[in-house]
Order: C-alpha cells, then sequence, then structure tokens
C-alpha cells in the first residue's frame, strides 16, 4: 500500500535525524579516551622503585603495588565492558575515566604533600591511589564494545584495530617523554601536566561521545531492527540487553574461553614484557635505566602501532593461519631471547615478540563480533579482562624462572616459562578452528546466521 511505505519511509527519515555522531567520530573519541586513561597507568609504573626505597617495601610488597593498577584494570573489564549491553558505552567509559583522574589527582596530591620526607604509613593509601588509577586500563573493553556496536562486521578489523593500536600507544609514548618533561620542569610539574591531559581527555570525550544508534534509538522508545542500522550508519548488530545477560550469554559460548586465552599470552604478555623488559636489558646487557627504558618503549610502539594495519589487513584476507602464524613468531622471538646473548639478536627478537603479540590481538577482536554476535560487551568482558590477567601472572612465573636459572643469564632464561605457555596455545587454536567450522555448518543447516566468521584453524 502506498500510505503504508509512505509511513515506512518518514520513520526512517525521522530514525535518520534522531541519531547523532558519526563512525569515525565515535572511533577517535574512544581512542583518545583510551589513550588517556592507559596513559595515567604509565606513570604510576616509574614511581614504584622509588616509593619501595623510602618506605622500605619487601619485594613481595612491592611487586603487589606495581601489579596492583593492572589488576584493578584488568577485572574492572569484565563488568564495565557488559554494562555497555545497557548502557551504551558514553557512561561506563566516563565513569571509568573520572574514576582514573581521581587516582592521578590524589597521587599529584601525596607528591605535593608528603613526597618525599614524610611517605611513612602511606602504602595502604598508594595500593587505593593505584587501584584507581588502573581504572583507565578498563576503559579498553568499553570501547571494544562500543566501537564494535557502530561498526558493520566487515569493517570492524580496521576500527578495532585503530582504537587499540594508537591507544595502545600510551604506554611507549608516555615511557619516553615522561623523563625528559620530569627533567625540564621536575617531577612535581610533569605530574601535574598528565593531570591535566587526562582531565582534558575525559572533558573532550563526555561531551562529544556519541553511543551507537541502536541504544539512541532505544533511549527514545523507538526500537529498529539490525538491517536498518547500518543504513543510520551504526553497526548490524544488537545488544544482548543487560549486563548480566550478556556476561552469561558470552560465557556458555565455548569459543569465548578459547579467545581469553589467547588473549591472555598476547595482550598479557604485552604487558608482562613492557614491564619486564626495562629490567631485562639493565641485568643482561648493562643498559643504564634510562636507555632500558626507551628500549622497553620500543617494543610497546611496535606491538601497539602493528594493530592498526594487522586489523586493516583482517578485514581483507583471510585469517585462516593468521593465529598459529603469528604464536610461531613469538615462539620463536621468545627462545631467541632466552638463549641469545647478542645485544642485537635480541633487540631483533624483542620487535620480532612485539609484531606478533600485536597481530594476535588484533585479530582476536576481530573474531568475537562473529564467534558472540549478541553479546559483543560481555565477550569482550570476559576476554579482555581475564586476558589482561597476563600482565599480572606472567611476570611472577618469568621471576620464578629466573630465580631457578641463577647466574649472569638468569633474566634471558626468564622468558621460558612464557615460552611454554605459548606451546599450549597451538592445540587450542587447532580446536577453535575445529569449532568454528562445526559451528558454521550447524547454524548454516538450521537456516541461522552466524555472522560469517573467518576461520583460524591451523
Amino acid at each position: 500500500m502506498p500510505s503504508d511505505r509512505a509511513a515506512t519511509a518518514s520513520r526512517a527519515s525521522q530514525d535518520a535525524a534522531a541519531v547523532r555522531g558519526t563512525r569515525p567520530q565515535a572511533l577517535w573519541l574512544a581512542t583518545l579516551g583510551f589513550f588517556g586513561g592507559f596513559a595515567g597507568v604509565s606513570i604510576f609504573g616509574p614511581m614504584v622503585p622509588k616509593f619501595t626505597e623510602l618506605l622500605g617495601l619487601s619485594p613481595f610488597e612491592a611487586g603487589i603495588l606495581a601489579a596492583i593498577p593492572s589488576l584493578t584494570g584488568s577485572l574492572l573489564r569484565i563488568p564495565f565492558g557488559a554494562a555497555v549491553e545497557r548502557a551504551g558505552g558514553r557512561r561506563p567509559f566516563v565513569a571509568l575515566l573520572a574514576l582514573a583522574n581521581l587516582g592521578v589527582l590524589g597521587l599529584l596530591a601525596l607528591l605535593a604533600t608528603a613526597y618525599p620526607g614524610h611517605m611513612a604509613g602511606t602504602y595502604w593509601l598508594l595500593l587505593a591511589i593505584g587501584a584507581l588509577i588502573g581504572c583507565g586500563i578498563a576503559t579498553f573493553s568499553v570501547g571494544i564494545a562500543q566501537v564494535s556496536y557502530w561498526f558493520p562486521k566487515g569493517d570492524q578489523g580496521g576500527a578495532l584495530g585503530t582504537y587499540a593500536g594508537l591507544g595502545n600507544t600510551s604506554p611507549g609514548v608516555s615511557t619516553m617523554v615522561l623523563p625528559i618533561v620530569v627533567g625540564s620542569i621536575g617531577m612535581l610539574g610533569a605530574y601535574a601536566i598528565w593531570f591535566a591531559v587526562l582531565l582534558g581527555v575525559t572533558i573532550v570525550y563526555a561531551l562529544f561521545i556519541r553511543d551507537a544508534p541502536w541504544f539512541q534509538l532505544t533511549a527514545r522508545r523507538r526500537p529498529v531492527d539490525t538491517a536498518t542500522l547500518i543504513e543510520l550508519g551504526g553497526g548490524d548488530q544488537a545488544p544482548s540487553g543487560g549486563a548480566v545477560s550478556g556476561l552469561r550469554q558470552a560465557a556458555t559460548v565455548p569459543g569465548t574461553w578459547a579467545l581469553v586465552f589467547l588473549y591472555f599470552l598476547s595482550f598479557g604478555g604485552f604487558l608482562a614484557f613492557t614491564s619486564w623488559l626495562p629490567t631485562y636489558w639493565h641485568e643482561m646487557y648493562g643498559s643504564d635505566l634510562r636507555n632500558a627504558g626507551v628500549l622497553a618503549a620500543a617494543f610497546s610502539l611496535a606491538s601497539a602501532l602493528i594493530r592498526v594495519p594487522g586489523g586493516l589487513l583482517s578485514d581483507r584476507l583471510s585469517i585462516r593461519y593468521a593465529l598459529s602464524l603469528n604464536f610461531v613468531l613469538m615462539l620463536a622471538g621468545t627462545l631467541v631471547l632466552a638463549f641469545s646473548g647478542s645485544f642485537w639478536l635480541s633487540l631483533g627478537a624483542t620487535i620480532a615478540v612485539a609484531l606478533g603479540m600485536g597481530l594476535q590481538n588484533a585479530i582476536v577482536f576481530k573474531l568475537l563480533p562473529s564467534y558472540v554476535p549478541g553479546a559483543v560487551g560481555g565477550a569482550s568482558g570476559w576476554v579482555g579482562g581475564l586476558g589482561a590477567l597476563g600482565g599480572f601472572v606472567i611476570p611472577p612465573l618469568m621471576g620464578v624462572g629466573t630465580s631457578l636459572a641463577g647466574g649472569p643469564e638468569a633474566y634471558a632464561r626468564g622468558f621460558l616459562p612464557f615460552a611454554a605457555l605459548i606451546v599450549l596455545a597451538f592445540p587450542i587454536v587447532r580446536w577453535l578452528g575445529r569449532w568454528s567450522t562445526n559451528l558454521q555448518s550447524t547454524t548454516a543447516a538450521s537456516g541461522a546466521s552466524f555472522g560469517q566468521p573467518m576461520v583460524p584453524s591451523a
């Protein structure tokens, strides 16, 4: 009927007018927010050795203090990533950035009033400050889900690669820039600048970000079918409708847990290597602490930046063999580090590991929307949260390997426990390939839509 077509056209026009924001705007604001949140964490780590000396901390106490931002930032990824299913991305992201701002402000106040002469008794306060600053890491899973709901599946590899790749450059950039700023204007001034930058990022994000079209229209009580979302400038997925249900739904998908382990090795390994490499370069090759930090920053930047082209390629090329090949690259580089006595060979090995980790990270989140299309937020919470715990778990394992090896090359041998974990990944990649192939066959037979996943079998 002509009247029905006119009514449909009028409704579509009203829906289009009601949607605010664009895909590029959402992508770049989410990237900016994650970069700022991660930068807050990057400025806490360099202070831990100074706090250890001033407070006379034991190695265990110092280790907990150094790890607390990674621990809270990883665990909070789970509920906040899942919260996107009901609340959209803006509110959870702003809440996390606000908590990170509070933590950096607390650190700045402590430096202004108690450092260095009146630090006695501040250990528990430092733990609380570190926990708050760690909230900046948790923005990652919120941004993953937020970007996923803005972009169709076929374009998500490039979008998520850009988001995660550029956002993850924050530790490397901070590691290189912070010592220069501290040397120029002093520690208090440098940390004040970092707080001002984080606050500015938070304000810009909060003012200009918009949730994906599905959330905007639902908030106006204008439900829309998923086929129309792309025409409105959004993605082609509708969320599950609740944080708990999103986590529960994602947890029932076996592929979610395989991706958790793969991300535990790739991103958790990235965090672990970033914290381990300065000590390795210093102990193994006698690099001074500043040069050791620059070498670690080179690893961090290489791993982060490769995610951008890696994500773009995953939209255009089959990634059937990519998971296994990336782990081969990571394993080869790690073994070279464990046994090499050549500085340049070891440097090349760290870059190889960085590239393997960065490409792997891009692929994991490319696969997520296809494997768990109805609960991207819940799945990104599980994968991003539990996967990032590798940054908390892997360094102690490497420390055990170092202690057992002993001798002048102990810190090189410390990479061997991580190499053993990589070996465990190969059967999991093989299983994931078989599982996804079977799932495609089952859904095709039932007439359901699986979202055209990329099969990663070896």
